[in-house]
């Protein structure tokens, strides 16, 4: 397989990432183009990558597929150029050596095909040879040349036609010279500023203000934020700002003169400042400013992206509440609070509806409390979560004050409903529960994702979970294929039980697709819980490699084999069963303290030996013997408990509160205190150190404490920090 790499690539490459040997580079691309999956190759081809993780494999893949592309466009440009006869040794090997697809771009620009312009009119009239005779700088006289070129059926009556033309030519040709455009492209990277102001009638159509810090604003491009670009973008997409760079060009022109005129005097040097000067007024420069625009959207959205991924992973692997009943509040006015009871095991129990708050009618109001407490007895539910929509603050102190009433401890947790009717509204939803209307289904959801975040927010398209920042800007392709890698990362990272995974959560498993998790669930229902991971063999459409990638992600609890309670790959049981022989340990002892100091005595180079097995792999599963059944999300900060409501007028400056990370954005970061917004903990104020990105310092999902420095009651805001002034 090595043989098939193309080695140019492959030096490519190997320089761009110093960080991994050539070697490694290799058995991953090999292991890829196997059609092994990035999560199996992280976690069980570790010998042969060299223990590399998932990102550092993504990244060389990404890093190959960036050269495998500017190696194809490169060939693709060489040949037009050829086909054309153009093709000189000096050209091609400019373009052989350019490390960028822009590079390569404007390397072809003077011979991509083009639609008529004045210059190519120029051309076919005959005056290509007065524009290289005027790039001579000859002493003698414009006139005595240009009359040449009178020709009244060329539509070149009289010397100010033909000059006028031979103008085009070389503005034409200055814009088409990729040096011209690399140094002035740079300078303008490096020099420009961003100018918005507010367009005519644009305040209007701003009724919000939204855009206001914008009416009149300026900034380098390079101190630019992204969230500043990607809001500038979409005002300026709803025509309310208008959007420039400003540049001295006096630079640029005196670039431009030297690299056209040099030390030469005579008679044609006014014609090729005006040639220049033109062809940077009117070509050169818009399009610098629409390829740099470009670059800054695309730099934004790539980091938005980043930031909504980061965020959506987080927020996945938050810890789940594990063996208790919940009882999912949906809250509402009018058609009422819709409740949901699941089961420890995330079973649907029992619906009711209340209506606790105006404007039900009073006897309604007056019986809701008794209906909600003796559901709470009759399930003996032990957590309730609240979604965190309208009527969600009026529905806690409803909640608060029952759970008053009651002899044991019943706790709530406010549970971010972003999506939830986006799910309940779906096929698959409808599926489950045919006989429920959408609010209800949008109660168990409530319900589920407190018991189990990552299970329950796969089936919800990733961009209606409300954790990012102009999401509905950036693009959506790109957007959904970081979204899918990250859904893809936290379900194989965390594995899943096989007995009562969905197929919405089996689909991200590593080899597995939509048809054949559905075919998992299909054969579960049709012949009982799986009780040995060899039954997936059994399944249709799963095949040999499928199994390989996916056996080792999936769990059985209580099954024929304790192993298939770890993420040992089936592959590896000779060597974990070496493992347990040598420590005398029993099935039941697995995991035990006697266990782990056992292994510590072991020789795991002995047993790599022994069992022909790689040494990280031994070392992993001994990891796992130690901990069967383990869940990563169980390191995660657990849910923010609460009995008690807060109220925004509760709330004063300097009050040490515990909150919930909502979202983290490029300014900050959203954390939930209980009461009815959120509240913004300024990056200035996440810590005494500077921050330049808070993800640094803070996660989704994060229990934080927090210090509240400032209420605005008029428009409920909340102005948070995290530095303890007292300290």
């Amino acid at each position: 397989m090595t043989a098939q790499l193309d080695q140019a690539l492959l030096k490519q490459v190997t320089n761009t990432l110093p960080d991994i040997r050539e070697r490694q580079i290799v058995a991953t691309l090999n292991l890829l183009n196997d059609g092994n999956t990035i999560p199996f190759v992280s976690r069980y081809r570790k010998e042969m990558t060299g223990s590399l993780d998932e990102v550092q494999i993504r990244n060389v893949q990404d890093t190959w597929n960036h050269f495998e592309k500017l190696a194809t466009r490169k060939a693709e440009v060489k040949n037009s150029i050829d086909e054309q006869q153009a093709l000189t040794p000096k050209l091609a090997q400019q373009i052989d050596t350019a490390t960028t697809l822009q590079a390569v771009e404007d390397l072809y620009l003077p011979y991509k095909q083009k639609r008529r312009t004045k210059a190519t009119i120029a051309k076919e009239a005959g005056l290509m040879p007065l524009a290289k005779w005027l790039l001579a700088f000859h002493s003698e006289a414009l006139t005595h040349e240009v009359k040449k070129y009178i020709n009244a059926a060329n539509d070149l009556p009289d010397e100010t036609a033909v000059l006028a033309g031979a103008h085009e030519i070389l503005a034409e040709a200055f814009s088409e010279e990729a040096s011209f455009r690399e140094f002035i492209r740079d300078y303008t990277r490096t020099h420009a500023h961003l100018v918005t102001t507010v367009k005519k009638n644009g305040e209007q159509l701003d009724e919000d203000g939204v855009y206001q810090q914008y009416y009149d604003f300026e900034q380098p491009l390079t101190r630019l934020a992204a969230y500043q670009t990607l809001a500038i973008n979409r005002g300026e997409k709803a025509n309310i700002l208008r959007v420039t760079l400003s540049i001295d060009t006096s630079a640029i022109l005196n670039f431009l003169r030297f690299r056209t005129i040099g030390h030469h005097n005579g008679p044609a040097v006014a014609v090729v400042t005006d040639a220049y000067e033109d062809s940077y007024k009117r070509f050169i420069g818009p399009a610098i400013e629409r390829e740099l625009r470009n670059e800054l959207s695309d730099a934004a959205n790539a980091h938005a992206i980043t930031v909504f991924g980061t965020n959506l992973y987080h927020l996945l692997m938050q810890a789940p509440m594990k063996g208790k009943v919940v009882l999912g509040f949906d809250p509402a006015y009018r058609t009422g609070c819709k409740l949901a009871v699941i089961d420890a095991n995330g079973k649907f129990l029992t619906k009711l509806v209340i209506y606790p708050h105006k404007p039900a009618p009073a006897d309604k109001r007056a019986a809701a409390a008794d209906q909600f407490k003796n559901l709470l007895e009759k399930y003996q539910v032990e957590m309730i979560a609240i979604g965190n929509g309208t009527a969600s603050r009026e529905s806690e102190i409803f909640v608060a004050n029952v759970l008053h009433q009651l002899n044991r401890d019943v706790q709530y947790v406010i549970v971010n409903e972003a999506g939830a009717s986006v799910y309940s509204a779906s096929q698959a939803a409808r599926d489950e529960f045919p006989d429920l209307h959408v609010e209800e289904r949008s109660a168990i959801s409530i319900g589920r994702r407190l018991q189990d975040p990552l299970a329950e927010l796969v089936k919800i398209d990733p961009q209606s979970v409300g954790v990012g920042q102009y999401q509905h800007d950036v693009p959506t392709k790109q957007l959904t294929e970081q979204l899918d890698v990250v859904v893809e990362t936290a379900v194989n990272q965390v594995g899943i039980n096989l007995n009562t995974a969905s197929a919405e959560l089996l689909e991200h498993i590593s080899g597995l697709n939509h048809t054949i998790a559905i075919n998992v669930v299909a054969y579960r229902n049709e012949n009982g819980r799986y009780t040995d991971r060899r039954q997936l063999k059994k399944v249709p459409r799963l095949g040999p490699k499928a199994y390989e990638q996916a056996v080792g992600f999936l769990r059985i609890i209580g099954g024929k084999n304790p192993l298939d309670n770890t993420d040992i790959h089936p592959e590896s049981y000779p060597a974990a069963q070496k493992i347990l022989k040598l420590t005398d340990t029993t099935d039941a002892a697995l995991g035990s303290a006697s266990f782990i100091a056992a292994t510590k005595e072991l020789d795991q180079r002995a047993i790599a030996d022994q069992t022909d097995t790689g040494l990280a792999t031994v070392t992993d599963i001994l990891a796992s013997l130690a901990k069967p059944g383990r869940d990563l999300r169980d390191d995660m900060p657990a849910p923010l408990l609460r009995h008690d409501v807060l109220t925004i007028e509760d709330l004063k400056p300097g009050m040490e509160l515990q909150g919930t990370v909502r979202n983290v954005i490029d300014f900050g970061a959203f954390v939930d205190v209980g009461v009815k917004h959120d509240g913004l903990v300024h990056i200035s104020k996440l810590t005494k150190k500077f921050v330049r990105n808070p993800a640094e310092v803070v996660s989704v999902g994060d229990i934080v404490t927090v210090w509240i420095d400032d209420v605005d009651l008029k428009r409920q805001r909340i102005q948070l920090t995290m530095i303890n002034e007292n300290e």
